[in-house]
């Protein structure tokens, strides 16, 4: 397995310094949220877009992919009523795979919970349907450049449209595409009846990205989730892709965060 944190965590820090220190603290990689980058990823450029991968090479770490995509869009829902709505996200999507390439990223994290969210009036069939055909363009192009899709299951808190590990590997198998997959993530799976480490195993060979953070919505090691079964289980299912560190509370800065994590992953995971 390969480590990697997301970038959101350091707020205010240029991307070079980001890059130096989690490569620093034992990162294999950075996972982007493009707002942190201003805003839609149509408003980055070619040359920031080769500015961004050359700074990563430049620390030494790669970049895993990008996730938080829709965050400062507007305008955009995977199960609106309405077509035109789900066409603009559909290109968008395209949009975003074209972005997570040229940085370099492999993985594309699709969570989205308000933007996928069903309407008052919209079925689960029609909203499965109306996701896959907004999916489909992107998933053409990310056969093309590369990347995979990882769509992520929700608590029903956040969502109401696929909210177990065993629904998200299911509408992302009906794609028929290696490029089309799921992440997995602790918090998320925290909300479902079987116990953590029992849903990675069910899931095994269904999903190709991994979120290590707390169901207190903080870094692993800062809350109580034990992370020794956690790792056991994706050593058990084979796994060997990136655990990348999500949290959503910052109050013990992003040095803390970065360092403390890594920490408790090397020692959980018995590196």
């Amino acid at each position: 397995m390969k480590f990697a944190i997301c970038n959101e965590i350091f707020d205010g820090w240029s991307l070079a310094d980001t890059f130096a220190f989690a490569r620093k603290a034992g990162y294999d990689a950075v996972e982007l949220a493009p707002f942190t980058l201003g805003g839609p990823v149509t408003t980055i450029d070619a040359a920031r877009r080769r500015e961004i991968r050359g700074q990563a090479a430049a620390a030494g770490i790669a970049i895993s992919g990008i996730h938080w995509v829709l965050v400062k869009t507007e305008g955009l829902h995977l199960t609106s009523p309405d077509e035109a709505v789900r066409a603009r996200t559909a290109r968008y999507f395209v949009e975003l795979v074209d972005f997570c390439a040229d940085v370099g990223g492999k993985f594309m994290v699709v969570g989205s919970p308000k933007q996928r969210q069903l309407l008052a009036g919209v079925t689960l069939p029609m909203g499965w349907q109306w996701a896959a055909e907004v999916f489909a363009p992107a998933v053409r192009r990310a056969e093309e450049r590369g990347v995979t899709i990882c769509f992520e299951p929700l608590a029903p808190s956040e969502t109401n449209f696929v909210n177990t590990a065993a629904e998200a590997i299911r509408f992302a198998r009906g794609f028929g595409s290696r490029a089309m997959s799921v992440i997995l993530d602790v918090k998320a799976m925290s909300s479902e009846a079987s116990p953590v480490p029992e849903v990675i195993r069910a899931s095994r060979g269904g999903f190709a990205y991994f979120h290590a953070n707390d169901s207190n919505l903080k870094g692993p090691g800062f809350g109580a989730v034990d992370f020794r079964p956690i790792g056991a289980a994706l050593r058990a299912v084979g796994y060997d892709g990136y655990v990348s560190v999500e949290v959503f509370k910052f109050e013990e800065g992003a040095e803390a965060i970065a360092t403390r994590s890594r920490a408790y992953l090397r020692e959980a995971f018995g590196e």
